[in-house]
C-alpha cells in the first residue's frame, strides 16, 4: 500500500475538497482520503500504485491542476496490526 500526497491548485472551499475526495473515492482500492483547500493538498492510501495517474487525470478533467505528487510506503497503524507479518 502507498500513501499518496497530491498538491492541487484550484481548490477554493470545502465543497472543492469534497468534490476531489469523491473523484478519488471512485477508484477502487483507495481509502483514508483527506483534502484541504487551505494547504492545496489531497492525501490518500491506495492499494495499486498504477491507478494514481488515473486519479490525477480525473482530477484535472474536472478543472483542477495537480502540481506535485509524493508517493511513500504506507503501513497500517493500530493495535491489531502488530500481529501482521
Amino acid at each position: 500500500m502507498k500513501l499518496v500526497t497530491l498538491n492541487i491548485d484550484g481548490m477554493r472551499c470545502s465543497m472543492c475538497e469534497s468534490h476531489v475526495n469523491d473523484l478519488i473515492r471512485k477508484v477502487d482500492g483507495t481509502k483514508k482520503i483527506k483534502s484541504s483547500h487551505l494547504s492545496n493538498t489531497s492525501t490518500f492510501v491506495i492499494d495499486d500504485e498504477s491507478k494514481i495517474n488515473d486519479i490525477i487525470d480525473s482530477i484535472e478533467k474536472d478543472g483542477y491542476k495537480v502540481t506535485d505528487k509524493k508517493v511513500e510506503d504506507y503501513k497500517e497503524k493500530g493495535l491489531f496490526n502488530i500481529f501482521k507479518k
